[in-house]
Formats: structure tokens, C-alpha cells, sequence
């Protein structure tokens, strides 16, 4: 809060994606509304407004509904934005054009990202103009829009023990995955075996899901850099190249191997292996 002392910032939460029909991708929130809010639901907005006599954290959140919660899981609502996020006032999110530039609109900047949410990128534009006339008569007002990326990850950068704590967590669940994947491996299976593999670890202790799409690269598959069809056969004299990760409450592990097959290095393979790790 006090690096945005006399101004205001505005995060959106990551959108939903739809798979086909009505069937929705699994939904993850993106990380930097995460780390300010904790809030994982979909559809919402953050407002920190440092020098709020009130509301210095404001959410705008889905509202109550039992019937769509019969559908799609509980929401948190309005007061459970307050009692369980920390919330010093909350909104629904149909309340938003009413609510926003009334928190916006004494600050002298803008914290707000461009790009990520178009819809939302043209309600920003649309406030300036209001603004500026706002400013003319009272003297007070937004004048600039500052992307708060870089003061943002600077924060993020420092970890506290509960942060480090779940790094740890990740990292230990991503090793767990590979010894496991090591043991299981054998010429003949296919790619995507040893993925599930992984992911049966990464859930059995603890990770909601992978940090990033799971690699495991047989042969010559391993020289495409983002390979992730993992759709191919495992031959007995192939190496195989697993790069993959275990998410940990918004923390990622990140390890890369190369295991032969077959369980042991030819010669060959063992003198490249050997100048990689050397390097």
C-alpha cells in the first residue's frame, strides 16, 4: 500500500475459459490476484485505495446464488469477501460501474494493466474523460495510468516463511513425481504413461495440478524445446527427457531429467550426458 500511496490500483481476475458447449476449462486464478487477495473465484476485482478514509481493500465478487452454486460450487459472496478475505468492503459484481469510480476517482494515478482483459481495458478509458472533467471542478483526480507490474514483482520477489514453506512444498512433490516416473519407466510404454505417472504423484501429495504442461520427450522428441504431445512410443535404446512441475498453492517446482530407457547410458550417451552436466 504505500507504493501506491496517493493512488489507486485495479486487478482483475483471470477469465474463464470454455472448453466446448457449456463445459468450462479448469479454472485458476491469475497469480498476481492471488498473491494480493487470496480469492480464487472467477469474475472479480480488486480496488486497493491507499488513502481511503474506509475502504482501502474493496472486492467485487460473483454474488450469492444457490441455484448456479448447485452447478458450479459455493461462492464466497459479498460477506464472505469481508469476514474471509479480509475485505474492508465488498460489492457484487454487477455493482461495479456504479462502485469503481467513486474509489477511483480521488486518487491522483491508475495502477492497471493493459492487455489482459479487453472488455475491461475499454471501462478504464471510458472513466478518464469523466475523470478529467471531475478534476476541472474539485481539483482532484486520476492524471496517469501506470502499469503496477514492476512495483508488483519487485514485492513478489521477497518471499516470507509461509511463502518459502509452500516453495519448499512444491519443489518436494516435483522430486517425489520424478523418482516415481524413474522407477515406472520402461522401453515400450508411451509418452503419455509416464505423464500420468507424474500427475497421479503430484495429486497424491498434495498439488491441485501441474505449474505447467508436463514434458516427456523420447528420442528425438526431446530436441523440440516446448514438446508436449508425449504421444509417442518409448524405444529401448531412447533417452527420455522429463521436464515437469508440481504447483503447490500458486508456488511451482521446475526439474529437468534425462534417463535412458533401457535403465543404463550406453557409452555415447553417457560421455553427452556428462558434458551437459559438466557445463
Amino acid at each position: 500500500m504505500a507504493r501506491i500511496k496517493g493512488g489507486a490500483a485495479v486487478f482483475t481476475s483471470a477469465p474463464v475459459a470454455i472448453r466446448n458447449g457449456d463445459v468450462e476449462h479448469e479454472y485458476r486464478q491469475d497469480t498476481d490476484f492471488y498473491y494480493l487477495t487470496g480469492f480464487e473465484e472467477p469474475n472479480a476485482v480488486a480496488v486497493l485505495v491507499p488513502d481511503h478514509p474506509e475502504f482501502k481493500f474493496v472486492l467485487f465478487v460473483q454474488p450469492k446464488d444457490p441455484e448456479r452454486e448447485a452447478w458450479t460450487g459455493w461462492r464466497a459472496g459479498e460477506s464472505g469477501a469481508i469476514g474471509g478475505f479480509g475485505a474492508n468492503a465488498a460489492y457484487t459484481i454487477d455493482e461495479l460501474d456504479q462502485e469503481l469510480p467513486k474509489l477511483l476517482g480521488t486518487a491522483d494515478r491508475i495502477y492497471y494493466r493493459f492487455g489482459r482483459d479487453p472488455g475491461f481495458d475499454e471501462r478504464i478509458v471510458r472513466l478518464m474523460p469523466r475523470f478529467q472533467r471531475d478534476r476541472q471542478r474539485n481539483g482532484v483526480g486520476p492524471t496517469a495510468i501506470i502499469d503496477p507490474g514492476q512495483t508488483l514483482h519487485d514485492l513478489r520477489l521477497v518471499k516470507d516463511a509461509r511463502e518459502l514453506d509452500r516453495l519448499k512444498r512444491a519443489v518436494e512433490i516435483t522430486c517425489d513425481a520424478h523418482l516415481a516416473a524413474m522407477r515406472s519407466l520402461k522401453p515400450g510404454m508411451f509418452e503419455f504413461e509416464v505423464e500420468a505417472v507424474l500427475s497421479y504423484a503430484f495429486l497424491r501429495k498434495g498439488s491441485r495440478r501441474p505449474g505447467y504442461a508436463s514434458i516427456v520427450a523420447s528420442g528425438p522428441n526431446a530436441t523440440v524445446l516446448h514438446y508436449t504431445a508425449n504421444n509417442c512410443q518409448i524405444r529401448e535404446d531412447d533417452l527420455v527427457l522429463i521436464d515437469a512441475g508440481a504447483e503447490f498453492e500458486y508456488f511451482t517446482g521446475d526439474v529437468t531429467r534425462t534417463i535412458p530407457a533401457s535403465g543404463k547410458f550406453t557409452d555415447a550417451q553417457a560421455e553427452v550426458y556428462q558434458i551437459v552436466l559438466d557445463a
